[in-house]
């Protein structure tokens, strides 16, 4: 799967209702691919390119645990105590991503 598939694939996924009142910026750094960003503001996904100059949270992986997280074969916290996924920022809020873009 491409890095664009991957991306398309979770924000399909967005759950405004397990958003609430959420108003968060969610870095993503693939291993081999360009950075990218999801913000949440007032119960709707936005993906943009690049990297933010405030994050709330940034995530750090390679693109098979991307996928793994993607198909639901792994969840964040495994791959978190796998040490295949690092956490900068705030760690609560990113234990939430499970809710916000939940496996079909």
């Amino acid at each position: 799967m491409s890095h664009q598939q991957m991306l398309d694939t979770m924000v399909s996924r967005f759950d405004a209702d397990a958003a609430g009142d959420l108003d968060a910026v969610f870095q993503y750094q693939l291993e081999g691919g360009d950075p990218f960003y999801v913000t949440i503001v007032d119960g709707t996904c936005t993906l943009n390119a690049g990297e933010h100059d405030d994050p709330n949270a940034t995530l750090s992986l390679d693109d098979e645990t991307f996928e793994e997280l993607l198909s639901g074969e792994t969840d964040g916290m495994q791959a978190f105590m796998a040490g295949k996924l690092m956490v900068t920022g705030d760690m609560m809020l990113a234990t939430r991503l499970t809710a916000l873009f939940p496996v079909s």
